[in-house]
């Protein structure tokens, strides 16, 4: 399985601005089929869902399309997939839904390795509820989770455990199942940010453990959206607060408002794009995700190791915590006494977009002591070689002078 790169890239109008993007993490380009398919529901004709008119039913059959394709991503039933605005949103939305379950006495694990997205909407739930909340470390040696740590917070007062799939910033992979078959033990739900490891991995919720798992279209050439995962029969025991006459039933009664169509379209070509880059034989769509993906992962897997080796060519004026055994290809580093935003901006200036910052992973900053800014490269499905070399020789020049010091 080998991706052709070079006819993969032809479908992103951004790739022909001559920039090598390294940002995915925070959120890649989009192919034009992506677009298209946002235009073409736009100008329809649309309206609300419905069954009579044509416009009706062009907005039912966007949120009917939505949900197969999520349930084929993720590998959950169709009435298991909820779309929320953002990944973020829907953390906040069902830390309400899940605190309205929780008594005093019980308690929540969350980790040190997550984005702030699934350790605040926990910790401000907790507080109101008036729960209790333990914490699983980092190991800052190996940037791994404490599994020690995790034992010591587990109780059978624990009521949920919120933890990443991977990292966005360390590209770290805890054993995710290993700390979901635990949870179970104690008869905990498992509330999985499976954001950053959405874009690097095709996902199976079941096999993962997770109760709940949510992800980022964007994240892996989509438009901004949210995505929740979860068995119909959870969330048919969860009650929000809503409207009275807005739908009862799964999934719809976590939905507010009216749906943006045009938005469920244009993840749903994202996910047939994906799909399409190299299906293999397989005739169903889950068949065709697992082939491409396979080699999609399989080519960033490649650069990542490209980009280490000339990363640490560089010596020791950069250091590279991006550390785990098992992790995406998203590494993050810091300059020996430099500023990692005049190296973003020594990059931009060179046509290689590389971020700085803290990226909303406040716990894993501090736990591991990594002063702010620090410079994050993530591969995207559409890097090269080239891409990969233009970014180290711009590390190179800038490590060289004067700049930021």
């Amino acid at each position: 399985m080998t991706i052709d790169v070079t006819a993969l890239r032809a479908h992103f109008p951004s790739l022909e601005s001559g920039l090598a993007f390294f940002d995915g993490p925070g959120g890649t380009q989009t192919p034009r089929e992506v677009a298209d398919a946002i235009a073409a529901t736009l100008t329809g004709p649309l309206s609300n869902r419905g069954g009579v008119s044509p416009s009706e039913r062009n907005a039912e059959r966007a949120v009917t399309d939505f949900r197969a394709a999520y349930a084929d991503l993720l590998n959950v039933p169709a009435d298991g997939i909820v779309h929320g605005r953002s990944a973020t949103q829907l953390t906040y939305d069902f830390s309400r839904h899940l605190a309205k379950t929780w008594r005093a006495g019980d308690e929540i694990v969350v980790s040190r390795l997550d984005h702030d997205s699934n350790v605040r909407p926990w910790l401000q739930a907790a507080e109101r509820a008036g729960v209790a909340v333990r914490w699983i470390e980092i190991d800052p040696e190996t940037t791994e989770l404490d599994l020690g740590s995790y034992e010591r917070a587990l109780t059978s007062r624990t009521r949920l455990v919120a933890v990443t799939a991977a990292s966005n910033v360390l590209g770290t992979k805890p054993p995710l199942r290993r700390i979901a078959d635990r949870a179970h033990d104690v008869g905990a739900l498992v509330y999985v940010d499976g954001v950053h490891y959405a874009a690097h991995h095709l996902v199976d919720v079941p096999a993962l453990g997770a109760d709940l798992f949510v992800c980022s279209p964007y994240k892996f050439l989509g438009p901004h959206c949210g995505v929740l995962a979860a068995a119909p029969d959870l969330l048919g025991t969860l009650r929000p607060d809503k409207l009275l006459p807005s739908p009862d039933t799964v999934p719809e009664r976590f939905e507010f408002g009216t749906l943006p169509y045009e938005i469920l379209a244009g993840a749903t070509a994202a996910v047939d794009f994906l799909a399409g880059a190299d299906p293999g034989p397989g005739a169903g769509r889950r068949d065709r995700l697992t082939h491409s993906l396979d080699a999609l992962h399989a080519h960033e897997r490649s650069l990542r190791t490209r980009l280490q080796d000339g990363l640490r060519a560089l010596g020791d004026a950069l250091t590279l915590h991006s550390k785990a055994a098992d992790r995406t290809p998203t590494l993050l580093m810091t300059l020996e006494g430099r500023d990692a935003r005049e190296a973003q901006a020594h990059l931009a200036a060179r046509g290689v977009v590389a971020p700085a910052g803290s990226f909303y992973a406040y716990e894993p900053f501090t736990a591991l002591k990594i002063e702010n800014p620090a410079l994050r490269v993530g591969l995207a499905p559409y890097n090269t070689a080239d891409d990969v070399d233009r970014c180290l020789e711009g590390l190179a020049s800038f490590l060289s002078t004067g700049v930021g010091r």
